[in-house]
């Protein structure tokens, strides 16, 4: 079995009971926010999510540091679900537990993801007409944007939501251009 299907079984269930205490508690959107803003800080700190992996680093250690980046004005019950991630040796699968809670949180608040590439930074209009876009082809209610910056586009973006592809890059339309030209 790959690592991938056991980490997605291990996330599921997790990623499930926290949306349940969330709604439980009116926290869910609450929780959305800080969920991503720590899965930020995990994605760019190599060595903090080595450091919460790692099964020789005490439980205690690692608690300490998941309130420390929390901070006091943390939900508690979001607190008290990491320190149990903890214990239960699932430290490890953060980030695919709290990637599968997004995507859950998505799934009820009919939001899509809209992961997007381009050349260089959007401005914020940019982004707009790309959520409005990105709302016509799928009738959600709303779009939620993941963005990165590829400097192989020369110009343009990519943007990939599910299984759809727009590509409205530079090379793109280079590569349909000459394909155009090899077939005539």
């Amino acid at each position: 079995m790959s690592t991938s299907i056991v980490t997605s079984e291990v996330a599921e269930p997790y990623a499930r009971a926290l949306l349940s205490l969330t709604q439980d508690s009116g926290t869910t959107d609450a929780v959305n926010g800080t969920a991503g803003e720590l899965l930020e800080l995990l994605s760019g700190s190599e060595e903090l999510t080595d450091f919460l992996a790692n099964p020789l680093t005490s439980a205690d250690a690692k608690k300490g540091v998941i309130k420390q980046l929390l901070g006091d004005s943390a939900n508690h019950s979001f607190l008290n679900f990491l320190q149990l991630l903890v214990d239960r040796g699932r430290a490890a699968v953060m980030v695919p537990i709290l990637n599968q809670y997004r995507a859950l949180v998505r799934d009820l608040n009919q939001t899509v993801l809209a992961e997007v590439s381009s050349a260089v930074e959007l401005s914020d209009a940019q982004k707009d007409s790309i959520r409005q876009r990105v709302v016509s082809m799928t009738d959600a209610k709303a779009v939620e944007l993941s963005t990165e910056i590829d400097k192989s586009l020369l110009g343009g973006v990519i943007i990939k939501v599910g299984s759809q592809v727009v590509d409205a890059s530079l090379r793109g339309q280079l590569r349909r251009i000459g394909i155009q030209l090899g077939s005539a």
